[in-house]
């Protein structure tokens, strides 16, 4: 699947889950946090798309989704960083 694509997936995931992603520039990684009982996913859009990915990943990666319907691919991405991390 298209990185563009999955980046859609994972933008239609957030919003299901009330969590917002925010696109920013400067020298950072990115990550989830919360402020104000609000859920954020912080990314550089400075850097390419595959970063992106993999911080969205990863964060999504510590979230319960057990119980969320997820394309196969978008799944099929997160649960391959786990292993990934995991085998680390």
């Amino acid at each position: 699947m298209k990185p563009e694509k999955l980046f859609l997936l994972f933008e239609e995931l957030a919003e299901k889950m009330n969590i917002n992603i925010v696109q920013g520039k400067g020298d950072f990684i990115g990550g989830m946090c919360s402020v104000n009982n609000e859920t954020y996913i912080v990314i550089n859009k400075v850097k390419p798309i595959a970063q992106r990915l993999n911080v969205l990943g990863f964060e999504f990666s510590k979230l319960n989704l057990n119980n969320i319907f997820i394309p196969p691919a978008l799944r099929n991405f997160i649960e391959d960083l786990q292993q990934d991390i995991f085998n680390e």
